[in-house]
């Protein structure tokens, strides 16, 4: 059973606006517990690795969430400091639990990494971090059986498991926030490719001749979809003179708009963000109709947060795709917005563990061996 009762929105009203030091005048991470009286029954230790945000949960084995902790990442700071954000944020949550029922932990990170391994590379937003062997260390400062997965991955194992995709066996899901992330689940199981780094979704090509993506290829999904590619699209747009009270709602200045603006004006009925929007909608109808001829899914899901336009997005999406898709590749194929919000990424890493579940209860058994061992 899935329990949704605070949504990350809630928790961080609960929390903004202060900050806890602890006795080492170290920044401490918030905790919010949710169900006091089964924190006992938690088996799960779920983290969600950010650029901007670490976040633990406290989870039993039916991905109902007991209690969860989130701290900034502070990934400026380097290696060292963000390894000891994640474990503090870890430890929040673990300390109240019943050790002896724990089974297991999964963290969600952002590529490139090996999730056999255990090793993140280079991602882009933790600077300092090349070859970090973070299951290794995980497990060494929890002894608990440690999991990682792309955060994309997981993110289509979370909405597979407990969200829009739980009555499915194939699905896509792709996200569309500032970057374009995607992963396959392929017969209830993530598609993982020879070294892990299968389902890069964003950075296939929709425009041969179109911008430069960050990657180094011409025309991705991310660079034409992305929220900082739709922001560049409007303002563009805005300087040849195109009517459009956005400008205005910038506060006449251009550097100010935004995609949630860009939202707000399209809702509003303004022109140029319409037009833009609809722009959007055809890159990413083009995308989608690509991954169903591609992976013959049963469902497509598409999160983050350009996915918050909602129908004024999706319809045009879903025409796009009617249009060059064969039939037998979307007819009854929903092509939905996530189900779980922002959570999905933790969600992602209950799922992992309880897809590893037996081999986790066999591995914190030799863990607690090992430690006696060396003890």
């Amino acid at each position: 059973m899935l329990f949704l009762e605070i949504t990350r929105e809630t928790f961080w009203r609960k929390v903004r606006d202060r900050v806890t030091l602890g006795k080492d005048g170290m920044l401490q991470p918030e905790l919010e517990i949710l169900n006091e009286g089964d924190l006992a029954e938690g088996k799960i230790i779920g983290v969600d690795l950010g650029g901007t945000r670490v976040r633990a949960v406290l989870s039993t084995g039916t991905g109902q969430i007991l209690a969860r902790a989130e701290m900034p990442t502070q990934a400026d700071q380097g290696l060292e400091h963000v390894l000891s954000n994640i474990k503090r944020t870890i430890n929040r949550v673990i300390e109240l639990a019943d050790f002896s029922n724990l089974v297991g932990m999964a963290v969600g990170a952002p590529g490139p990494l090996n999730p056999f391994t255990g090793v993140v590379f280079s991602p882009p937003n933790l600077p300092g971090w090349n070859n970090v062997p973070l299951t290794a260390i995980l497990e060494k400062a929890t002894n608990l059986p440690v999991y990682l997965g792309n955060d994309a991955n997981l993110a289509a194992l979370g909405e597979y498991t407990f969200g829009a995709g739980k009555d499915y066996r194939y699905l896509v899901y792709i996200t569309i926030s500032t970057g374009v992330g995607g992963g396959v689940i392929e017969d209830g199981r993530v598609l993982m490719g020879a070294r892990g780094a299968a389902a890069e979704l964003g950075h296939m090509t929709i425009e041969y001749d179109g911008p430069r993506c960050n990657c180094g290829n011409t025309g991705c999904l991310e660079i034409l979809t992305a929220g900082p590619s739709i922001r560049r699209r409007a303002i563009e747009l805005l300087e040849t003179g195109y009517p459009s009270k956005m400008k205005q709602m910038a506060g006449g200045n251009l550097q100010n708009i935004s995609p949630e603006l860009i939202s707000e004006a399209a809702h509003e009925g303004d022109e140029a963000a319409l037009k833009i929007i609809k722009e959007t909608a055809f890159y990413m109808g083009v995308g989608v109709t690509n991954v169903l001829h591609l992976y013959n899914p049963e469902i497509v899901v598409i999160g983050g947060g350009v996915a918050q336009i909602g129908d004024m997005l999706f319809e045009p999406l879903r025409e796009v795709v009617r249009e060059r898709a064969m039939p037998a590749f979307w007819e009854d194929v929903p092509i939905v917005a996530t189900a779980l919000g922002g959570d999905i990424g933790l969600y992602g890493a209950i799922a992992l563990v309880l897809q590893n579940f037996e081999e986790a209860q066999e591995r914190k058994q030799e863990l607690a061996f090992v430690d006696e061992a060396g003890a």
